[in-house]
């Protein structure tokens, strides 16, 4: 059975109703090998009281220490929301394969700034986008009430 994209931005949406449940910024990212989960992850920003605990950024982590390596080249990255900068350049420097993105961030996101991934990483953008976009969006009505 071949997964497709869509299949594992489920996974990333379910990490990123963890996140939403848990009051952080409902983004979730899985890190996979073919078609094998490596890594889950979900924003842990207020609960690290860390800036830089992403989720793209706790997939790398966890993705590089199963594969006992900080290169990640023949991986991809699902994620729900478009990377910022500062993952963008983490994402640069472990090489990652491919990166598959749902939501566009269209205020903080790093097309804003160019392409800053590495030249090898193919990109896949739109990826259910509708329902990436929307959780973000429900997160931030709620906070507003």
């Amino acid at each position: 059975m071949i997964l497709s994209d869509t299949y594992f931005m489920q996974k990333a949406l379910q990490e990123a109703q963890i996140a939403f449940e848990q009051g952080e910024v409902p983004v979730g990212a899985v890190i996979t090998i073919g078609e094998r989960i490596i890594a889950k992850a979900h924003n842990l920003t207020e609960k690290l009281t860390d800036v830089t605990a992403h989720a793209e950024m706790q997939a790398i982590t966890a993705a590089s220490e199963y594969l006992g390596g900080k290169y990640l080249m023949d991986c991809t990255l699902y994620v729900t929301l478009e990377p910022c900068v500062m993952c963008a350049g983490a994402l640069y420097w472990s090489q990652i394969g491919r990166l598959v993105y749902g939501a566009t961030d269209s205020k903080r996101g790093y097309h804003l700034f160019g392409n800053l991934l590495h030249p090898k990483t193919q990109v896949v953008q739109g990826v259910l986008e509708e329902p990436c976009s929307q959780i973000v969006k429900d997160f931030f009505l709620q906070r507003r009430l």
